[in-house]
């Protein structure tokens, strides 16, 4: 039976990417997101391309949903090998006037919702030797640098959430190598084409580039963390 890899947070640009790529090498593709629409036009896309694909709607900030989803997809598509997790939210931009609850749905869907995800998943990634694909911005970088232009634009809170789920693909990596599960984040310092951010005022980073190198980082099973500028 075919591998199934869940593409968390779907939408346009690096999990696009990664759906093809890993689909294209045989693997059976779930989508995941809040969009039915979105997933609905991944799906058609992919099959478009002679991929299995199907849609599974959920906010990836609520963990109920989160282990309903996995047990829907377990159910349609068997045991999943993969997850990559490219869901984030972008709130609180100044901090300084941001309400605790916007500060809290940051922490909601990059940390509360892999942590969800990863333990829902859990059974079948330790039979499957499978792997914890993160995808993760700049942001989160403890530079100072960083810091001026995060603060300058007004997109603090997603330095914080970026930088807190920087740590936690650490954690997970040293936790689960024991039970011969992969995991591996890639940082993006830049903007990916064709995504909000994507003001057409710059180089941009094309998703298939980030989805190669996730196949290349799976494949070799080796790296922790890389950089794609």
């Amino acid at each position: 039976m075919a591998k199934t890899i869940i593409v968390a947070g779907y939408g346009p640009g690096i999990s696009a990417a990664v759906a093809e790529k890993f689909g294209a090498e045989g693997f059976q593709i779930a989508l995941a997101g809040r969009s039915a629409d979105k997933l609905a036009a991944g799906v058609k896309a992919l099959e478009a391309k002679g991929i299995k694909a199907a849609a599974f709607t959920a906010e990836l900030g609520d963990p109920a949903a989160i282990r309903g989803m996995v047990e829907k997809v377990r159910a349609a598509l068997g045991p999943i090998s993969v997850l990559e997790w490219t869901a984030y939210a972008n709130a609180a931009g100044d901090l300084l006037v941001a309400q605790p609850e916007e500060v809290r749905s940051l922490f909601d869907v990059s940390v509360v919702g892999l942590v969800a995800a990863v333990q829902a998943l859990l059974p079948d990634l330790k039979r499957e030797k499978g792997a914890i694909l993160v995808t993760n911005g700049g942001a989160g970088f403890v530079d100072p640098d960083v810091d001026g232009m995060l603060t300058q634009y007004g997109i603090m809170g997603l330095g914080v959430s970026n930088a807190a789920k920087h740590k936690l693909v650490g954690l997970l990596a040293k936790k689960l190598e024991p039970d011969g599960i992969y995991v591996t984040e890639i940082m993006i310092g830049g903007t990916i084409k064709g995504t909000s951010f994507d003001r057409g005022n710059g180089p941009t980073i094309e998703g298939s580039k980030v989805a190669a190198k996730y196949w290349e980082l799976y494949t070799a099973r080796r790296e922790l963390r890389t950089t794609i500028k």
